[in-house]
């Protein structure tokens, strides 16, 4: 679906691409695959709708899931990249992310499990960044980092275009997935 998806116009998925092999010299960025052959998706449309949200959460297939039997688990490093296809209405908030400067461990789980994060957050004074995208701006951050999605304000629906990446410093190869 991704190759003729962009027929005619400047494809989304590549650019990801492109930028993470910019950023990683020496290193062979490519869809995951299993041992067997079988390829992950490359990438992932989100559509989020008024009201729609996420809770403060971490998005780690080696952390959250612990799915050691998944060929993307071997990474040290996980992160997302989201690149920002429509935001909602002028009027609305252009919030994509709150990023908390706080990574996981066992020891914040509890607070997530528990849905307390934010009341652990302002007793111990852990910041956090508002990620305000504008059409076609791409970010990427670290998985393990809690981070939870507002919900929209405004008449559109926010749509982006997201991936997960597994890297580690010792790996020739960068795998993205969705």
């Amino acid at each position: 679906m991704f190759q003729s998806l962009f027929d005619g116009y400047d494809n989304p998925v590549d650019l990801i691409y492109q930028s993470l092999s910019a950023l990683s010299p020496g290193k062979d960025v490519q869809v995951a695959r299993e041992p067997d052959g079988s390829l992950y998706g490359p990438a992932i449309f989100r559509i989020h709708y008024e009201t729609h949200s996420y809770k403060p959460h971490i998005d780690s297939v080696k952390y959250r899931e612990q799915r050691t039997d998944y060929a993307v688990y071997r990474f040290k490093h996980q992160f997302a990249g989201v690149l920002c296809i429509q935001n909602a209405d002028e009027t609305g908030e252009g919030t994509q992310a709150i990023l908390h400067r706080c990574l996981w461990s066992e020891d914040i789980q509890p607070y997530i499990a528990e849905e307390t994060f934010d009341t652990y957050a302002t007793e111990n004074k852990i910041e956090h960044y508002r990620v305000n995208l504008e059409q076609g701006d791409l970010y990427f951050f670290n998985t393990r980092c809690i981070h939870e999605v507002p919900p929209v304000k405004g008449t559109r629906a926010r749509i982006v275009l997201a991936v997960f990446i597994g890297y580690s410093p010792d790996d020739d190869e960068i795998y993205v997935w969705s």
